[in-house]
């Protein structure tokens, strides 16, 4: 009967998380279309603000499907200090695919529409591309250390491209989200990539560095946030979809943006060496945090 009960779920969470979806980018579609065809500042400034909403209202029709859950709570420490009237550069783990429901319901009313650095590809996708576009999330143009090597004039180029994208975002505040795992954990991943972390993958730090790089003035605050899913922690996603998830845990730690962040990852190693050494203490910091919240939940008999 639980099997039965859950499959029902399953399938009805899918259906209404497409309309849901369906729903609100059609309009942000049609707003990116205007976007392209009156390149006009006012216009953009306008469409800009519409997407937004459109986004929120995305990020509420979530938040009603979980709260249809009756099992579901919520353990969350570290809201009462944001501000939807400041710059954040956004920084977690990456567990699974709901990790990316849970920062936009969690947050949809503390701090500015999240933005995601995206993959310079992905805005040739039919459909996700312009509405990306249209939320004025900016594409990224990475080259791989060999390519740098055989052609030395590109260096800097991924910078100076990912500065003029997000110029718009000096206008008002913005929160950049950056996964810097750059994949979901596993623990085969674990494995291969020999992470010195029980929880974590090693951090990117390129990534995070040019976020600093372009915009480092403009974040009032880095958001350090730890999700962890202690009760459904080997499928947090399908346990969401199907009404199994029963707790999420998220912390979130303000930490300075100081200007010894602030350098030239790419020509600088002494600066590439502090910045890696910060932000692996930042890692081990965050691994011994999920570890005391799983021991916490398991000796309290979850």
């Amino acid at each position: 009967m639980l099997r039965l009960l859950a499959a029902i779920t399953l399938l009805l969470s899918i259906i209404l998380t497409i309309l849901v979806t369906i729903a609100c980018s059609v309009p942000i579609i049609v707003a990116g279309i205007i976007k392209l065809l009156l390149p006009v500042p006012a216009v953009w400034r306008a469409v800009s603000a519409f997407c937004n909403f459109m986004m929120y209202c995305w990020c509420e029709g979530l938040a009603i499907l979980l709260y249809l859950n009756p099992r579901l709570k919520w353990d969350v420490e570290g809201l009462e200090r944001l501000n939807k009237k400041n710059w954040y550069l956004l920084i977690c783990n990456h567990h699974s695919w709901a990790d990316i429901v849970v920062l936009c319901v969690l947050f949809r009313k503390h701090i500015p529409m999240n933005k995601y650095f995206l993959k310079q590809q992905l805005a040739w996708v039919p459909f996700i591309g312009l509405a990306c576009w249209a939320l004025d999330m900016p594409f990224m143009k990475r080259y791989s250390r060999s390519y740098l090597i055989r052609h030395p004039e590109r260096r800097g180029k991924d910078v100076e491209t990912t500065r003029r994208s997000c110029e718009k975002f000096r206008a008002h505040p913005t929160t950049i989200v950056n996964f810097v795992e750059g994949s979901r954990f596993t623990e085969d991943k674990r494995q291969q990539t020999r992470s010195p972390y029980q929880n974590l993958l090693p951090p990117k730090a390129a990534g995070i560095a040019m976020a600093l790089n372009v915009l480092g003035e403009q974040f009032d605050k880095l958001l350090n946030v730890s999700l962890c899913y202690p009760e459904n922690d080997k499928t947090p996603f399908y346990d969401m979809l199907s009404g199994k998830l029963t707790r999420i845990v998220v912390r979130v730690n303000l930490v300075p943006v100081d200007a010894e962040l602030h350098g030239d990852y790419v020509n600088d190693k002494n600066f590439k060496r502090r910045f890696q050494l910060w932000l692996n203490t930042l890692w081990k910091d965050k691994d011994e945090q999920i570890n005391n919240i799983k021991s916490s939940y398991k000796n309290a008999g979850q």
